[in-house]
C-alpha cells in the first residue's frame, strides 16, 4: 500500500514537471491594456493642439457652423495684428502669392478669417480687403459658438 502512495505521488510530479515546460494557453493581457491607456493619454492630451496652428481668442456668435468636406485655408490675424496662414507668420505683400500655392481650387477656394476678437475691425477688414482683390471669392469670417 505504501508502494501505491508512492508510486501515485510520482506520477503526480512528473505531470507537474511537464506542465511546468510546455506551452501557456493563456494571454497576459495587462501589458495590452497599459499600452493602450497610454496612448489613449497622448492622443487625449495632442487633439486640442492639432486643431489651429496660432492660438486665438475667437468671439463667440450664435451662427451656425458651416458644414464642409475639405479643409479650407485659414488666415489667421492674432491681436498684435499679424497675420499667419498655418504657422507661418506673413506681411500683407506675401498674403496673395502664399495664398496661391496653397489653395488648389484657385479662386473657387473657401478662405477663412480667423481674427482674434481683440484685434482692430480695421485690420481684419484691411485683410479681407487683400484676399477679396486678389480674386478669392469664398471668404469668411470664423468665430465659436456661443453657449
Amino acid at each position: 500500500m505504501a508502494m501505491m502512495a508512492g508510486a501515485a505521488g510520482g506520477g503526480r510530479r512528473r505531470r507537474r514537471r511537464g506542465q511546468r515546460g510546455g506551452a501557456i494557453n493563456e494571454i497576459n493581457m495587462t501589458p495590452f491594456i497599459d499600452v493602450t491607456l497610454v496612448l489613449l493619454i497622448i492622443f487625449m492630451v495632442a487633439a486640442p493642439m492639432m486643431t489651429a496652428g496660432v492660438p486665438i481668442d475667437l468671439p463667440q456668435t450664435k451662427a451656425a457652423p458651416l458644414n464642409s468636406d475639405t479643409k479650407p485655408v485659414a488666415l489667421s490675424i492674432k491681436a498684435s495684428g499679424q497675420v499667419f496662414l498655418g504657422e507661418e507668420e506673413l506681411t500683407d505683400e506675401a498674403i496673395v502669392g502664399k495664398l496661391a500655392e496653397v489653395a488648389k481650387a484657385g479662386f473657387d477656394e473657401r478662405i477663412f478669417v480667423r481674427g482674434d476678437k481683440k484685434v482692430d475691425y480695421g485690420r481684419v477688414a484691411q485683410i479681407m480687403s487683400i484676399v477679396t482683390t486678389a480674386g478669392y471669392k469664398r471668404v469668411a469670417l470664423v468665430t465659436e459658438v456661443a453657449q
